[in-house]
Order: structure tokens, then C-alpha cells, then sequence
């Protein structure tokens, strides 16, 4: 099992660590460090009062939490990487009609660890033919 150092930044004060809800969870949720006002249709950045040091070769995903996406609040996907220093923040979107308030101490996202795999990148004159080709979106049927 690899290990997350977490380090407690001054905002972050009494808040819990990132942890699991429950042994079958594969995302840690993650707590806002303030009061967070998001305006109708509005979106801002929420810290966490938290930076990470990621194991080399993982990265952490920020994800939704579901219980927040009921009520059409939203978070965007975002990546960590495992040689960022700084505090994690979290870009809300508020897709209601009326503002929401983050509150303090409030599960805002989940972070999911990781493994990456890095790819060499070539430039080439044509590519293998595939049965599906070049179908987009919807291709492959609804």
C-alpha cells in the first residue's frame, strides 16, 4: 500500500484528514477550509487547507461527490500531480438558479489515487485501420 503525506496548512485549523467513508470506497473525501459563496450559475476555487506529497508514478484525481451533484453542485475533474507542492483547491460550479454556500468543514470532493503510465509520443504519415475508423460521438450506437 502506498502512503499520502498530508501537510496541515495554517487555514486548514481542526479539519479531519482526507479519509475513506468506508472500507470499499476508492475516493477520500476532502473538506472545504472556509465558508465558500458560489453565486447562481457561478463557479470559484475552494481550498482544502491541505497539501499532499504523492508517491512517484501515481497521480490523485479530484472527483464529485454525488450527494453535492444532487443538489447541482459540481466540481471540476482535476489532476494532482505527483511533484505539486501546494495547496488543493477545488474549482466549485454551482449549476442552480440560487446561490450555495460551501460551508466550513464540508465534504466538497473526493480524491482517487492513481497509477500513471506515460506514453512516448511519434509523429507518423498515417495510422492502422481500425473497423470503427474515424466514428465519433454516437458511433458506436446510443
Amino acid at each position: 500500500m502506498q502512503t499520502l503525506k498530508f501537510l496541515r496548512l495554517p487555514n486548514g485549523g481542526d479539519l479531519p484528514l482526507p479519509t475513506y467513508a468506508t472500507p470499499g470506497s476508492s475516493g477520500m473525501d476532502i473538506c472545504s477550509a472556509t465558508d465558500f459563496y458560489i453565486a447562481a450559475g457561478g463557479q470559484g476555487i475552494c481550498p482544502t487547507g491541505f497539501a499532499v506529497e504523492i508517491p512517484e508514478g501515481f497521480e490523485l484525481q479530484l472527483r464529485p461527490r454525488s450527494g453535492l451533484a444532487l443538489k447541482r453542485i459540481n466540481i471540476h475533474f482535476g489532476t494532482i500531480d505527483a511533484d505539486y507542492r501546494g495547496e488543493i483547491k477545488v474549482i466549485i460550479r454551482n449549476d442552480n438558479d440560487r446561490s450555495y454556500t460551501v460551508r466550513w468543514g464540508e465534504r466538497i470532493a473526493q480524491l482517487v489515487m492513481a497509477p500513471i503510465a506515460r506514453a512516448g509520443v511519434a509523429e507518423v504519415e498515417e495510422l492502422d485501420e481500425t473497423e470503427r475508423g474515424a466514428g465519433g460521438l454516437g458511433s458506436t450506437g446510443e
